[in-house]
């Protein structure tokens, strides 16, 4: 649940809409993989619980203020670790989406992945920023400095693929491997999207979907 959307904006804590379709998947032979921003998934374990279901959970950053700015509408990361450490809790499985990782912005992610773990996450998906217009101009308004840094890294000396454009594949590898290695030590599984490494992953997807299988096997 989320590809082109969170399924817990936040309307969802009146619409209750996306409980609704949780109610409509209990008894049924599916598997849910649900990926989201919000810690308002934790008010729908009881239903999770009754699924063949596993949740990832975004964090870009441990700042508050720079989540603030990054995921204006999202919540802080402090109650994102704490949805993670719940859902753990409660035997969901779960992991975490790095994602977009930018650099000059949010690449120390070493302390970020150790309160993953230690929130019972058992896997990260990590991404680099590969913005499209809009979402540059949005990047140029809230981090014009940054900006300056990264637009000949991307404009220049990087890709475009489709509609997005991707840093150097030397940087962009860097940055992948860096948290690759950093999950290794950890004890966590670790995948990249769309960078066109695969040779980093050590999980069986890289959405995280594999872990619905932790639910089955009662791991």
């Amino acid at each position: 649940m989320s590809n082109s959307s969170d399924p817990y904006t936040p309307m969802e804590s009146k619409l209750k809409l996306t409980r609704m379709c949780l109610k409509q998947f209990v008894g049924r032979d599916l598997r849910v993989l649900v990926i989201t921003k919000s810690d308002l998934v934790v008010r729908d374990l009881d239903l999770l619980s009754k699924l063949r279901a596993a949740v990832t959970i975004t964090i870009t950053t441990l700042d508050g203020n720079l989540a603030k700015k990054l995921e204006p509408n999202a919540p802080p990361p402090s109650k994102r670790l704490d949805a993670l450490s719940k859902l753990s809790t409660r035997g969901i499985p779960t992991g975490a989406r790095v994602d977009p990782i930018i650099p000059f912005l949010n690449d120390e992610f070493k302390e970020l992945l150790r309160e993953i773990k230690s929130a019972g996450a058992k896997h990260v998906t990590a991404s680099s920023f590969k913005p499209r217009w809009d979402s540059w101009n949005r990047m140029k308004r809230a981090f014009p400095d940054v900006c300056n840094k990264l637009e000949p890294l991307y404009f220049e000396e990087g890709d475009r693929i489709g509609r997005s454009y991707y840093l150097p594949r030397a940087l962009r590898f860097k940055l992948m491997k860096s948290v690759a290695d950093e999950c290794g030590k950890l004890g966590l599984t670790f995948a990249s999207c769309r960078e066109g490494f695969p040779e980093l992953n050590t999980s069986e997807t890289c959405d995280g979907s594999h872990l619905i299988g932790l639910a089955e096997d009662g791991g």
